[in-house]
């Protein structure tokens, strides 16, 4: 896939005053301030190809949000370059933000008082969008969001599920070619999730919208990214697909065994043993011993009435990642 959004060598140093404790240090440090640099990206490199759903995901302070926002043209970079097409983020700003969607879970493009339609028709303004392709964009998204009973009403009056359906259709009255989404989801019900989802994949697939995930909730990435990429102390610790992810750090898997025996065994590649109401729960590491190797050998001592294996979840797969590179 060629390359649309390219990052080379991308750095980000901040200059932070240094506070220290006591009254004769704040007087000295009002006279002569010292401070520290603290590098909030380094040295990060990335390529993505137009129409790719990516999730750009590490832990608090990792450098995603300075990442998304020298994407996005709001901040300079200190080195390094990053393109868009052919487009400079910070350095052509005006033409850019015509070609992207952006939307912050703590942050609203929403007017607060007015409903959310009244600034869609000033958004169509502000992105000068003909009135006939407002008219049919704009309810194409009211109908695809499930809008309609919502978008007449003061924003203020809306729950949070509500305000993020209205955030996304605003950010893509313009038809942006990437959509930058920035923990889309947070504090949303399960009906909203799937809602946003199931509209992320479909602009996906019918007009090649590029988007650029971040997020804590695992369940996000799982459900509309094939592509991660992990950052930790503002460098990628991973870039590749989630099902290598899993194939490399989910060698574990759970084992929810149902009986009424107990079970006294000490099985090597058992990690886990926990006794729960109905039976065990397991945490086997399969590259230890197999799941059938294991079940035959409880399976000679006890009665098994039912057994439910899954994998690891991605959040633990997640940890065992930081863990490896000390973050």
């Amino acid at each position: 896939m060629a390359s649309y959004i390219t990052v080379k060598n991308l750095q980000k140093t901040f200059k932070v005053p240094i506070r220290k404790n006591g009254v004769k240090e704040a007087l000295k440090s009002f006279f002569k301030r010292e401070y520290k640099i603290i590098k909030a990206i380094d040295d990060i490199s990335f390529s993505i190809g137009k129409g790719e759903i990516v999730g750009y995901i590490g832990p608090n302070g990792a450098g995603k949000s300075t990442t998304i926002k020298i994407l996005t043209g709001v901040l300079t970079p200190t080195s390094g370059t990053c393109k868009v097409g052919n487009i400079v983020p910070w350095k052509d700003r005006k033409k850019y933000v015509s070609k992207i969607g952006v939307v912050f879970g703590q942050r609203s493009q929403l007017w607060w008082d007015i409903p959310a339609i009244d600034t869609f028709d000033l958004l169509k303004d502000i992105y000068k969008i003909e009135e006939k392709e407002y008219i049919q964009t704009r309810d194409e998204l009211i109908k695809l969001l499930s809008l309609e009973d919502i978008v007449k009403v003061p924003v203020r009056q809306l729950s949070l599920g509500q305000r993020m359906r209205c955030e996304i259709a605003a950010s893509l009255l313009h038809k942006p070619e990437i959509l930058f989404l920035d923990e889309p989801t947070i504090g949303l019900d399960a009906v909203s999730k799937v809602i946003v989802r199931n509209f992320i994949k479909k602009i996906n697939k019918e007009q090649k919208v590029t988007v650029i995930l971040t997020t804590h909730d695992m369940s996000d990435i799982e459900s509309l990214a094939k592509r991660v990429i992990m950052i930790g102390n503002g460098k990628v610790l991973y870039d590749g697909t989630l099902s290598n992810l899993k194939k490399k750090y989910g060698v574990n898997k759970l084992v929810h065994v149902t009986t009424k025996e107990k079970i006294n065994k000490r099985i090597h590649g058992v990690i886990e043993k926990k006794k729960v109401t109905d039976g065990y729960k397991f945490t086997i590491d399969s590259s230890v011993i197999s799941i059938s190797s294991f079940l035959n050998k409880i399976s000679k001592d006890i009665s098994i009435e039912d057994i439910d294996i899954s994998d690891e979840t991605l959040d633990n797969i997640i940890i065992k990642l930081y863990e490896d590179f000390n973050i």
